[in-house]
């Protein structure tokens, strides 16, 4: 689309009862990065109350009619995914906004192709509008959803903010405060905000057929109620959500042979056909129970927001044989049925793709929506795990999604310890759950295997056999990026942070001619590379697997401080890194070609000085940490297997060096939490 044109969704697809938007940039650094935010409009231009106001510290609408689902990477940055249930948008909402900000003084002109894009419920993509002209601004509106009768239409918009994500909200009738009167606030009524926040457990959201009692709020008190009565201060205070502890309490056994009581047990599990059934009813069945678990596994899918109900080993015909897939998800929104059909793998079973063909063909027939498939595989951006086709005649269309157990696991770990749920049953259930998961006999482990090219491409690089445009070097690298999405949302769901990979590729390349590329560099120099951008850290985590010396290599670059003497820098890093292993690698970076002074951690603690290049002229530009331990060489998950070694690597960087390092400074102005609605 270009700039200022629209277009009516029911002109271009059938099924956009919700839509899913993607806004998208990448960064020839790396590291560039903006938030989104919604904004429902009435027919004034402005919002009705500042809950209109969608963003990253109120990301879902309680009707379900908007769901920000987070960032997933692209062959070259990251999309933004927003989903939109427009059959649940208030009639008196006129249009929709969808936005994107930066902070920290960055603009939209340093990032490479800033575009949005469309999706039907189905998946398939309906539209995409590039914002080329984004420059000295630090917020960009890319588009609006609107109604035109009984039809919405979408409009490119390109238009943007210097003022930022402050700038723009207030505009549309979002209160705002600066920060001087937010830090004064913040500083008057933190005691008070403390004892509101702990006083009472909130209700959850209605629920038509509950099947698990919601938890009552105590009564209020007069102090309680008349903090009540004023105004919200915050979106992000708004309502507090259950989350389970940290610290594990003590138990009550009198000695570890005493096993706890599961809601799932995996002990009498024996075969593959009973490790599916088994894993397929639980996560369905909590998934019906736990809306927000629910949910976030299927708005990306294009569900509505709506009651579920699942089922779990049901007939359907198809032929002369009836089918019966694993699982099936249906959700009822005002008299309207979303259905998908569920296939389910454990352990190393990979789909088949006729059983797959025939659940599509089932679906297209009976006019269901999708097709989930949920293994312990990976998928990757332009290689699907499965390939299927598609009749273009039929009126109806079916979408095929996949999910990792590995994606399931970490939405559970992101509800129960960091985002929260509606009461403590739900929190339970969902503990429950990850427990089952994560058990060594529930066969819901995720990517587990580097597949049988592992073996052959690693004899190659050894004995120097291995050439260019080999096939299985192609395949090593797809496991190898498979694996590091998987090191992400495990790290993720521990951190309760956003963990992506990032992909430094040109503009436009398409995903298989990136993977040929690095394949090609596996051949020629017997490495596998990957950089994690982990929020809250000060540089990328580098990772790289050297198979001619068995080595992993865990690296970190963290910048000079802009004030301060050298001395002063070294001295405080070393302090920061009082519990970081005695052989963790230091080297200082300089702007000169001859390089800066490199030593260990167990040589430098006696002796900070010995960082600083011996020519005082030398301009320090920062520091890197590096940390190298033998990898496993078999290619699946043992404990001598390569992905434990990459596993446990990562973790031992994260948690013994790149946690004690300084964090980037806090977002300000129209910035994380400086945004404020009151």
């Amino acid at each position: 689309m270009t700039k200022g044109s629209n277009v009516t969704l029911a002109d271009m697809s059938e099924n956009v009862g919700s839509v899913l938007v993607s806004l998208g940039w990448a960064s020839s650094v790396g590291d560039g990065d903006a938030d989104v935010s919604v904004l429902l409009l009435d027919e004034n231009g402005k919002v009705r109350s500042d809950g209109d106001f969608y963003f990253y510290n109120q990301p879902v609408a309680a009707d379900g009619s908007v769901q920000l689902l987070g960032k997933t990477p692209t062959a070259n940055g990251s999309e933004d995914r927003i989903s939109f249930d427009l059959t649940a948008v208030p009639v008196e909402i006129d249009r929709i906004v969808v936005a994107a900000s930066r902070y920290d003084g960055a603009r939209f002109g340093e990032l490479d192709d800033v575009r949005i894009t469309l999706a039907d419920g189905a998946g398939e993509d309906l539209l995409r509008f590039a914002v080329d002209d984004a420059d000295a601004v630090a917020a960009v509106i890319f588009g609006e959803l609107y109604r035109r009768g009984e039809a919405w239409k979408f409009r490119a918009i390109g238009q943007g903010y210097a003022a930022g994500l402050a700038g723009l909200a207030t505009d549309f009738g979002v209160d705002i405060e600066d920060d001087a009167s937010t830090e004064a606030d913040e500083t008057s009524s933190a005691a008070a905000d403390d004892d509101e926040r702990s006083a009472a457990l909130p209700a959850p959201e209605p629920r038509e057929e509950a099947t698990l009692e919601a938890i009552p709020a105590p009564r209020p008190s007069e102090d309680e109620s008349a903090a009540a009565s004023r105004p919200a201060a915050r979106p992000r205070t708004a309502k507090k959500k259950v989350t389970l502890p940290k610290a594990v309490k003590k138990t009550l056994a009198e000695n570890d042979s005493w096993k706890q009581a599961r809601l799932f047990p995996v002990s009498a599990l024996k075969s593959d056909r009973d490790r599916e059934t088994r894993a397929t009813s639980t996560l369905l069945s909590v998934m019906a129970q736990v809306p927000e678990f629910g949910r976030g596994l299927t708005a990306a899918f294009g569900a509505p927001a709506g009651r579920m109900e699942t089922f779990a080993e049901v007939s359907l015909p198809h032929g002369d044989t009836p089918r019966r897939p694993d699982g099936v998800i249906r959700v009822e929104r005002a008299g309207k049925l979303w259905t998908a059909l569920v296939e389910t793998k454990t352990n190393g079973n990979p789909l088949k793709a006729e059983q797959v063909q025939a659940y599509m063909d089932i679906a297209a027939r009976r006019g269901y929506e999708a097709v989930i498939t949920l293994s312990n595989d990976v998928a990757l951006e332009g290689s699907p795990l499965v390939d299927v086709k598609i009749d273009r005649r039929r009126k109806h269309k079916v979408a095929l999604w996949h999910l990792s157990w590995a994606e399931v696991a970490h939405q559970a770990q992101m509800l129960i310890r960091h985002e929260g749920v509606g009461n403590a049953a739900h929190a339970w259930l969902l503990q429950e759950l990850l427990h089952y998961l994560q058990h060594e006999n529930s066969g819901c482990h995720g990517f587990q295997n580097m597949g049988p090219a592992w073996v052959p491409v690693r004899n190659g690089i050894d004995n120097e056999t291995l050439c260019q445009g080999d096939g299985q070097a192609l395949e090593v690298v797809e496991s190898w990026e498979r694996l590091i999405r998987q090191v992400c949302l495990q790290l993720g769901g521990e951190l309760g942070q956003k963990v992506l990979p990032v992909q430094r590729t040109r503009r436009g390349t398409d995903p298989t001619q990136r993977r040929s590329l690095l394949a090609d560099q596996l051949c020629l120099y017997g490495k596998l590379q990957a950089e994690l951008r982990i929020d809250g850290t000060p540089g990328v985590l580098a990772l790289s697997a050297d198979l001619r010396t068995g080595k992993l290599r865990t690296a970190i670059d963290i910048p000079a401080p802009d004030q301060g003497y050298p001395l002063s820098w070294a001295k405080r890093l070393v302090r920061r890194l009082a519990e970081a292993p005695a052989d963790l690698h230091v080297e200082t970076l300089v702007d000169s070609e001859t390089g800066g002074p490199r030593a260990t951690l167990e040589r430098l603690r006696p002796e900070p000085a010995d960082m600083l290049p011996k020519d005082n002229g030398t301009h320090i530009t920062g520091f890197r940490l590096s940390l190298r331990k033998s990898m496993g060489s078999g290619r699946g998950n043992a404990e001598s297997g390569f992905i434990r070694s990459v596993d446990d690597a990562v973790q031992r960087f994260y948690t013994t060096v790149v946690v004690h390092l300084d964090s980037p400074a806090p977002r300000r102005g129209p910035g994380k939490d400086p945004v404020t609605a009151g």
